[in-house]
């Protein structure tokens, strides 16, 4: 690319926002100018305002900036050269900002839940549905809309959707079990009160089941030039908080439509590649990592493979409720990278490569 494109984060005193901010330090293709947050911090110095809660320190770039409000004349009027704009904002507050920024001519990549199941908004994970993104040019057509808005998914739902892309491609999908271990980070900042987390597990987080069934079927479905034809896939999900920092880990037992022994599965996982992807910046090397270690993967211990970008998966071995047609195994994937500000990120990369975005 022979300039940066001017960028702005939405929401970017929260967590996410901060992962954001963090992952935009130095990259090559987008340069961060321009800071949105609450109405009580308008106007403040970034590191003034921002609680910042993930490690290393704010980057130097950010720092000074003044937080702007939520609205999109304002960060035009602060910033004119802004072209995209990353949301990290509440779902409540999403809601009506997101469109706001959209039909100011701005591409919006949301990590907000409230758009992501709309017919004419691409949920996107480049390894997974890269074309989905193409729904884009629909959307513009149907609202009147210069800009657009891109989703990216559930942070839970990264690390099985990408694992499943690839069993699909080679043995076919029919029916999933899923049973999630969700980090306290999921929950954002202050998230879960540690009384209740610390020593414990909660089986209920309001709406993740629905929102990982609802998404992997949008996910892996078939883009027909107008809409998304959601795939025929049966899944069903229990999700639960566990008291971990970061990473979401995520048990599936797979009944594929054609014979799966263990290993050949794993070799699948371990090949999975998308050659043309290797030149986005935030791209991994190996989509999946494959642990042959019988006690991993591990949070602590592989949530950062590939910068946090890559899915990590552990104990594939036959499932014997179905037969020569299953496969069991564990999934783990970092939510505020993988599943969040990284997966955002990523979706913009996506769009420079496909001329959405210059």
């Amino acid at each position: 690319m022979s300039a940066q494109i001017p960028v702005a984060v939405l929401g970017a005193t929260g967590a996410v926002g901060q992962r954001f901010v963090q992952l935009l330090q130095d990259h090559p293709w987008f340069k961060l100018v321009a800071l949105t947050a609450s109405d009580r911090n308008e106007g403040k110095p970034y590191a003034q305002a921002v609680r910042w809660v993930i490690e290393g320190d704010i980057p130097a770039a950010a720092r000074d900036l003044p937080l702007l409000a939520t609205d999109p004349d304002a960060v035009l009027r602060a910033a004119p050269e802004v072209r995209a704009v990353f949301s990290a904002l509440p779902n409540d507050i999403a809601a009506s900002a997101e469109p706001a920024f959209a039909r100011a001519g701005l591409l919006v990549f949301s990590n907000a839940s409230y758009h992501r199941m709309a017919a004419d908004v691409p949920l996107i994970i480049p390894e997974v549905n890269a074309e989905h993104l193409n729904l884009l040019r629909h959307q513009q057509q149907q609202r009147g809309w210069r800009g657009g808005i891109v989703c990216n998914t559930n942070c839970t739902v990264s690390g099985p959707a990408i694992t499943l892309r690839a069993l699909r491609d080679a043995f076919g999908v029919r029916r999933v079990f899923a049973f999630s271990m969700q980090a306290a980070s999921g929950a954002g900042y202050p998230g879960v009160p540690s009384l209740d987390l610390i020593d414990n597990v909660i089986p209920f987080i309001k709406g993740e089941e629905e929102k990982l069934e609802a998404e992997a079927r949008k996910l892996l479905g078939r883009f027909d030039g107008a809409r998304i034809i959601e795939a025929d896939l049966s899944l069903s999900a229990h999700c639960n908080r566990v008291p971990v920092l970061d990473g979401h880990m995520v048990a599936l037992s797979v009944e594929t439509e054609r014979p799966a022994p263990a290993e050949a599965a794993a070799e699948v996982l371990r090949a999975f590649r998308c050659d043309d992807l290797r030149d986005l910046p935030t791209a991994p090397t190996q989509p999946i990592v494959v642990r042959d270690e019988p006690d991993r993967p591990q949070p602590r211990l592989d949530r950062l493979s590939g910068n946090g970008m890559s899915v990590v998966v552990g104990r594939v071995r036959a499932e014997p409720l179905f037969g020569e047609r299953g496969v069991k195994l564990m999934t783990l994937a970092h939510n505020t990278i993988r599943g969040a500000a990284g997966g955002s990120l990523f979706n913009a990369e996506l769009a420079v490569k496909m001329g959405f975005l210059s």
